[in-house]
């Protein structure tokens, strides 16, 4: 692992609540993948097939994450993007379940699992971040955001 995914895996998210609160501000859906590292089934959740141009943002926390001209329809079934808003809204660990090692992806503010991060995506960074529709709210229009923010 590179030093980058060192740091990130020990980095302690900012956003801290119970699990009550975050049950309380969440869908049952949004809670499931979230916080409790949930897949929804592919071509079920939202933006999955979303073409509006926008910014795609944390549903726990409203971190930008991904923008519209980034992502890409890679039949999976799952809202794909080949590059994150900034490389540090994402954090990356590895995920060794279902008999396999993947790289999980949260995001760096609130902890959100959002997904799992593939190597097979197309240029300029050839990598292929599948997110779970539930994980994330599309802001129409939305901008990135400024290194101020």
């Amino acid at each position: 692992m590179s030093d980058e995914t060192t740091r990130h895996e020990k980095a302690s998210p900012p956003i801290r609540k119970t699990t009550a609160e975050w049950m309380e501000q969440l869908t049952p859906e949004q809670f499931y993948v979230t916080r409790q590292s949930g897949t929804e089934r592919p071509f079920t959740g939202p933006y999955w097939d979303n073409k509006l141009i926008g910014r795609y943002d944390c549903v726990c926390c409203e971190t930008p994450l991904f923008m519209s001209d980034t992502k890409f329809d890679s039949g999976c079934g799952w809202p794909s993007f080949f590059e994150a808003v900034d490389p540090d809204a994402i954090r990356e660990l590895e995920d060794q379940s279902h008999g396999m090692i993947r790289t999980e992806i949260r995001c760096s503010s609130c902890d959100a699992h959002l997904g799992h991060v593939f190597p097979d995506g197309p240029p300029p960074t050839g990598l292929r971040y599948c997110l779970n529709g539930h994980a994330m709210n599309f802001v129409h229009g939305g901008r990135p955001p400024t290194k101020s923010e």
